[in-house]
């Protein structure tokens, strides 16, 4: 886990940086996740370890979520979703920094060592879940 400050480009106040977290776990090797405030909760946003690595270099991604080097040592993160849509400006050397610690644990292709496939598998073949309960 590593502690990051954002920023939010298209917000009414884009200059103001805001505490987020990245984690990352070996139980789930491919994925990483953003969290960040929103309102008065917080957003968690899961994407791939793999896009967010290409996505400090170049455009990355496609539909829910894309990455691209920003200016100045930064890096955007793209986020698309059912109410809307927004950007998150994160340090260059932030994400660096992250990686390394996530490559550290589980390094690149090393990930289906890490996978429980039985857990993954009850989790697919289970009937959704309800809403309302």
């Amino acid at each position: 886990m590593r502690a990051v400050r954002v920023r939010f480009p298209e917000s009414p106040s884009p200059d103001l940086e805001v505490d987020a977290l990245l984690r990352y776990a070996s139980q789930d090797p491919f994925a990483v996740c953003l969290t960040f405030p929103f309102d008065d909760g917080f957003v968690e946003r899961y994407f791939c370890r793999g896009l967010l690595e290409i996505g400090r270099h170049q455009e990355a991604g496609l539909g829910d979520v894309t990455i691209a080097p920003g200016k100045s040592g930064t890096v955007i993160v793209r986020l698309h979703g059912a109410h809307g849509s927004t950007s998150v400006v994160v340090p260059t050397d932030d994400l660096g920094a992250f990686l390394a610690d996530a490559y550290a644990l589980v390094p690149v292709g090393a990930e289906h060592l890490h996978l429980d496939l039985d857990t993954v598998l009850v989790r697919l073949l289970a009937p959704p879940r309800r809403k309302d309960a």
